[in-house]
């Protein structure tokens, strides 16, 4: 029988690591590869960004593999990244949305041009370390689930996987919990098997995204903060700096705790209001991406409007040109123009697409 090639997106940390280690134990061929996708520069002389993808992470990345004895190559896609994630990242909040470029990532960057770049290379497979799982059903469509370990499940991000995709990709410790992958990297003498976690957008130093936005055009454009009915109460130095559901930062005194329940652009005006005005029964979303195209109509699904979002029963409604509505059974807070919305049926990942 031949050797399966399997090529392993390498981040530098112990996720990816240890799926390099379970690819080779289990008899793959297996080839490393990190991606160089942007140029960070410390604040301070010496100093350790703690991000992922970092070159600190790159030159993790080689050293698992000199560990595992396999294969690694760096890949340069600096300006892709750019232009597919960093500056849809910056037009995204200077359109008064909030973005999500980890998904956008993993959409345009790792599972479509590395997929390519993988093939190229003659791989049959392509992994990383993210925690979900794949399962083919019966018709032979292969379905993405949920990661075992319920605190870690990335499926969230991993939404816009076409069938085609998904017939290509592995995940190795989508079965496993973090414990276990942590034990694991200490027994395979991982040089990483202690290395921190990283909750940050990676390209963005110290996570001051304000300051990024700033240093790359987005304009400090100050406007008037205002209630649902129009009452001006304070005053913005840029939408940018404000999300929906925000409540500290905003420098308002007022009888009750005020929230931010939407962004008006055109008004170039942040809206405020109580804990109640967040609240909405529905929403609509555009670009969808589905597991196994549904038909017209509606079904019963759940969903998660955000990452750790605790899935919402709901009734989804599908539309023309790839937008679809969804009607939850219960109102839902925070519903965020530029964040993704992703439908599932119990474990199962249906699709997804963007609030609109």
């Amino acid at each position: 029988m031949t050797q399966k090639h399997v090529v392993i997106a390498m981040s530098g940390g112990v996720d990816s690591s240890v799926s390099a280690a379970l690819l080779k134990q289990e008899g793959y061929l297996v080839t490393g590869v990190s991606l160089q996708l942007y140029d960070p520069v410390p604040k301070e002389p010496g100093s350790r960004l703690k991000t992922c993808c970092s070159l600190d992470d790159v030159l993790d990345a080689g050293r698992v593999a000199k560990k595992l004895g396999i294969p690694f190559e760096v890949i340069d896609m600096r300006a892709e990244f750019k232009q597919l994630v960093i500056d849809y990242f910056i037009a995204e909040y200077a359109a008064g949305r909030t973005p999500n470029p980890c998904i956008r990532c993993n959409d345009l960057i790792k599972f479509d041009l590395l997929l390519q770049k993988a093939k190229e290379m003659g791989a049959d497979l392509l992994a990383t370390g993210h925690y979900a799982r794949t399962k083919v059903d019966a018709a032979g469509r292969k379905w993405l689930l949920t990661g075992l370990d319920p605190a870690k499940d990335q499926s969230y991000f991993l939404f816009t996987l076409t069938q085609e995709q998904l017939q290509q990709v592995v995940f190795p410790v989508g079965m496993l919990e973090k414990t276990e992958v942590r034990r694991l990297a200490a027994e395979f003498n991982l040089p990483v098997a202690q290395k921190h976690e990283s909750q940050e957008i990676c390209f963005i130093p110290d996570n001051d995204y304000v300051g990024f936005l700033e240093s790359h055009g987005v304009a400090a454009n100050p406007g008037e903060i205002v209630t649902s009915a129009g009452k001006v109460v304070g005053r913005h130095c840029g939408l940018h700096r404000h999300t929906v559901g925000q409540r500290k930062g905003l420098g308002i005194a007022w009888s009750h705790p005020l929230h931010v329940v939407a962004l008006d652009t055109e008004l170039n005006r942040v809206v405020v209001g109580g804990r109640d005005e967040l609240l909405g029964q529905r929403l609509s979303a555009g670009n969808a991406t589905w597991s196994t195209a549904p038909e017209a109509g509606e079904f019963l699904a759940s969903c998660r409007i955000r990452y750790r979002h605790q899935p919402a029963p709901c009734r989804v409604v599908v539309l023309a040109d790839d937008r679809f509505e969804v009607h939850f059974n219960h109102p839902q807070t925070s519903i965020t123009p530029g964040q993704a919305v992703v439908l599932y049926d119990g474990e199962r990942v249906l699709g997804g697409g963007w609030i609109e």
